[in-house]
């Protein structure tokens, strides 16, 4: 139905509206949309959600594809209607992927459409407009109304038609039951799942995917009827039922970035999701490596440590308040030497050779940490907090690969195996403890200061 307008204005909703009155309320545009989009989401549950991602785009394109069109068409009963009608079909469909009704597909559209009447109306009295013209305009409003909603279902009919059968619909929704907030009973989930054809595993394992703009577009994985798939909501996700066959699985994945979370009894199918999802935020961040799919359970300690964001900012604040007061480099200096420190127990020589510096470097270097830190690095769990503010700092703050990969942060569980330590810088010793173990006999506390680090 693109192209131009064949209704004259006589038969138009517009048509008893003067093109100069749309002219005057058209400055209003922007109000109305914000407004609609705010009363939709009030008045509407099942559009009372965030107001971000695909979610957005399709809210907010829609209210104003609506509103700008009405006062387009007021103007010029001619003007082309394919663009709008589009813009709404393709709402229509995503609503139905979304796996909203519609009956409140059309209860959105009726609320926008009180917003602009009601600011319409005031606007309208404040400019002294006659009241004929007010009751023109509200027969317009009304009746695009009913032609948005028109052409919204047909695309939302479309969807729901193109749908691969009831059969599909069920999976679809034995996915949603599964990953809801609202644990179902086992027996829901064992009728719903028989009458899927999808056997119950006792373990699960979620993965999710990147949303990509042309992902309905994409090919669709060949997986088997054990895997429940949703590819084209705005955050797609698969069900596995058991392990992952890792070459199996990324070769299906045709490319598309994904994390696979870990697996889980069935019940906990929504913590694998959540952990697989954190993961892909992680990736896009740059503080988990770059992969098309990442393994949730290679990552648990990272995951782990900055599960709560809020959290970690504030242990780093409280357990590297010490180090504040140096310059940026001699903090970086000292919290990745004692990092390497706590990761080798004090091996001198091993410390020297992760950070690729003199050992002598490291004695001055832990010198000036221990003044600093006095009694606290003999208290194991000073130790422990001091290594995970360490580790974070260096993860959401330090952006440098090279300084990761000495400190051993990019592998979090694991000890990093030393390194041959420079011949320029590193002098053949034994490995040496810094600080000696409690009862051992104390070592003097001033070693000389390495000639090769700046003060």
């Amino acid at each position: 139905m693109s192209g131009r307008g064949s209704r004259s204005r006589g038969s138009a909703p517009w048509s008893s509206v003067p093109p100069d009155l749309a002219r005057r309320l058209q400055p209003l545009a922007g109000v109305l949309v914000r407004d609609a989009v705010q009363e939709i989401r009030r008045s509407v549950p099942a559009y009372a959600q965030p107001l971000e991602g695909k979610f957005r785009e399709v809210l907010v394109g829609s209210v104003e594809t609506a509103i700008f069109q009405c006062f387009e068409s007021i103007v010029d009963p001619d003007a082309p209607t394919g663009d709008w009608q589009a813009v709404l079909r393709y709402s229509g469909r995503v609503e139905f992927l979304e796996g909203r009704t519609m009956d409140a597909l059309q209860n959105a559209v009726r609320v926008g459409a009180r917003v602009v009447w009601r600011h319409l109306s005031e606007h309208g009295r404040e400019l002294g407009l006659p009241s004929d013209a007010l009751f023109a305009v509200a027969d317009a409003i009304f009746a695009w109304v009913d032609e948005l909603c028109r052409v919204a279902v047909e695309g939302y009919a479309e969807a729901q038609a193109g749908a691969s059968g009831a059969l599909e619909r069920r999976r679809r929704q034995l996915l949603k039951v599964l990953l809801g907030e609202s644990p179902a009973s086992a027996r829901s989930l064992a009728d719903l799942a028989a009458s899927t054809d999808w056997r119950l595993p006792e373990r699960v394992a979620v993965v999710a995917l990147e949303y990509r703009e042309d992902q309905h577009q994409l090919p669709s994985p060949a997986f088997g009827r054990d895997v429940l798939l949703d590819l084209e909501s705005s955050e797609p996700c698969l069900v596995l039922g058991g392990p992952a066959d890792r070459r199996g699985l990324e070769a299906e994945l045709r490319g598309r970035r994904a994390a696979v979370g870990p697996v889980v009894p069935l019940a906990d199918a929504r913590r694998s999701l959540g952990c697989a999802r954190r993961a892909l935020g992680l990736v896009r961040r740059g503080l988990l490596p770059q992969a098309r799919v990442t393994w949730c359970e290679e990552h648990l300690a990272v995951l782990a440590l900055l599960a709560d964001e809020f959290l970690v900012e504030t242990l780093v604040g409280r357990a590297l308040a010490v180090f504040a007061h140096l310059t940026a480099k001699q903090r970086h200096r000292l919290e990745t030497t004692l990092l390497a420190w706590l990761g080798t127990r004090g091996g001198v020589v091993e410390v020297a050779a992760r950070l690729g510096v003199h050992p002598q470097t490291v004695r001055y270097r832990m010198h000036q940490v221990e003044g600093l830190l006095g009694d606290r690095l003999d208290d194991p769990d000073e130790r422990l907090a001091l290594e995970m503010a360490l580790r974070a700092r260096l993860l959401l703050h330090d952006a440098r690969p090279v300084e990761r990969a000495r400190a051993g942060v990019t592998a979090l569980p694991s000890r990093a195996t030393p390194q041959a330590a420079n011949p320029t810088t590193a002098a053949p010793q034994p490995a040496q403890a810094i600080r000696p173990a409690r009862g051992a006999a104390p070592r003097p506390r001033h070693p000389a200061r390495s000639p090769a680090e700046p003060r």
